[in-house]
């Protein structure tokens, strides 16, 4: 943290070429990570960064930068630097910065940075042990912990001043099955702003450990997944992953503001099936996408992006906000300090239908249940993916039949949207990591269990 003074100091040395706005934002974070390899420790390592950004803006244009010396004298190097991209009479003077008071809305029990290395290698190991006496056919099994307390800092030119305190945590579990040289792998990674207690009590790694053992088992027998088009019944949870890359980075002003979505100019009109209300909630307690404030000071927000299949806002951040002539609306993000922020998802996810898992899986007479879903690519542009389904099962007369493997998913964000014909109301959310140009953050994904009517299968196991 640096005193009020210099930041008044700071900021008026980056307005003096006539920058319209500036912003110095200070992180420190300490993070930790546990990685034990089938039951013994791997690796243990420990880090604290610090640093400061400096952003300048003026009209459409901004600057940036950052440096580990937040002295004085190495802030007021930067700021001057970046002041001398702009030439005109100076247009802000800050006289005062005022603290704004930042709620917390994650509570934490036990921070995870106080609790003692063995407690978190003892859980760990419980968990490896769970997978690995599972079945003798489970030749590799890595468990992971990782935590980090991040504290943050944001002065700008309004005269405002937030601190805010971020700690994140996260278990992950990977099973790898062999058998007659078959190898198949199932990953799971629970995670929350939340501490210790988010791993003892909110869930049950036991269990968690177990289907992840269970799912490498099972697709050893899988066969080869057969290709064409087919309806796809996606599983809850990280099925959401489609919907996040396809449709929800074209939803971001970072390309909207460019007209570089597919979705740009359509507030109000109709993109999905009516079936379909999606959200993107940074406020969710104790999520792992969730912020008390984003990465310019406003508070998170609950934004609803579509509903009942009518497009309703975009995310977006200040600067972008510019162009596209709308405030931000909570959705600033970045990685650290050495990233410009810009508009990023935090916890999104398509809301409850009003079907059943059952009854989709019924009203299906073939198609493909994909369980859970893997990595996958997209181009941001025109929203065509391709992702790889990790567990899948072909539909057969309404009932999940035998399990396949080497299915990916290939179409088209936009068209998708419009197939899906049925949503469920077993809405759960997963935890991944997501990059951009504002680095990797934390997100949740999610969804419950949807029909898309039809949708491009991939596969070698032959044509349907």
């Amino acid at each position: 943290m640096i005193s009020k003074s210099i930041a008044l100091k700071v900021l008026n040395l980056a307005t003096a070429t006539g920058s319209d706005f500036a912003e110095i934002y200070l992180e420190e974070t300490l993070s930790a990570s546990l990685s034990l390899e089938n039951g013994a420790v791997e690796t243990s390592t420990s880090n604290i960064t610090y640093g400061a950004g400096i952003r300048l803006l003026h009209k459409l244009q901004s600057v940036y930068g950052y440096t580990n010396d937040v002295s004085l004298k190495g802030l007021s190097v930067l700021a001057d630097s970046l002041a001398k991209s702009f030439h005109e009479p100076r247009q802000v003077t800050v006289s005062a910065i005022k603290k704004i008071r930042v709620k917390n809305a994650h509570p934490i029990e036990r921070p995870l940075h106080e609790v003692p290395t063995t407690e978190k290698i003892a859980l760990l190991k419980d968990a490896s042990h769970i997978i690995q006496n599972h079945d003798q056919r489970i030749v590799r099994v890595q468990t992971m912990m990782m935590d980090s307390l991040k504290k943050v800092y944001i002065y700008n030119s309004r005269g405002e001043m937030f601190i805010d305190q971020r700690v994140r945590g996260r278990m992950a579990f990977m099973a790898l099955a062999a058998e007659n040289g078959k190898i198949e792998t199932a990953f799971e990674g629970p995670g929350a702003q939340a501490g210790f207690e988010f791993f003892t009590k909110t869930i049950d790694y036991k269990a968690k450990a177990l289907e992840v053992a269970k799912s490498a088992i099972r697709m050893l027998h899988a066969a080869e997944c057969p290709s064409g088009k087919m309806p796809v019944v996606i599983g809850n949870g990280f099925g959401g992953v489609i919907f996040h890359e396809a449709c929800g980075h074209p939803l971001e002003a970072t390309s909207v503001a460019k007209k570089l979505s597919v979705f740009a100019d359509k507030v109000g009109q109709k993109i999905a099936n009516p079936a379909v209300t999606a959200i993107d909630d940074g406020t969710i307690p104790n999520a792992w996408g969730s912020n008390n404030i984003d990465d310019e000071g406003h508070k998170t927000q609950k934004n609803v992006l579509i509903k009942d299949g009518i497009l309703q806002q975009y995310l977006v951040d200040d600067f972008n906000g510019r162009r596209m002539g709308v405030a931000g609306n909570g959705a600033t993000r970045r990685q650290s300090y050495k990233y410009e922020p810009t508009s990023r998802m935090s916890n999104t996810y398509i809301d409850n239908g009003t079907s059943t898992p059952e009854e989709i899986i019924a009203a299906t007479k073939f198609g493909l249940y994909a369980k859970s879903m893997g990595g996958g690519s997209v181009n941001p542009t025109t929203g065509d993916f391709n992702f790889a389904v990790s567990e899948a099962y072909m539909i057969r007369d309404g009932k999940v039949a035998e399990p396949v493997k080497g299915a990916t998913l290939i179409g088209n964000g936009a068209d998708i949207l419009m197939k899906i014909d049925m949503v469920g109301n077993d809405l759960l959310r997963a935890q991944g990591m997501c990059g951009s140009v504002s680095g990797s953050i934390p997100v949740d994904v999610g969804q419950p269990t949807i029909r898309v009517s039809e949708i491009t299968v991939g596969g070698r196991g032959g044509s349907i």
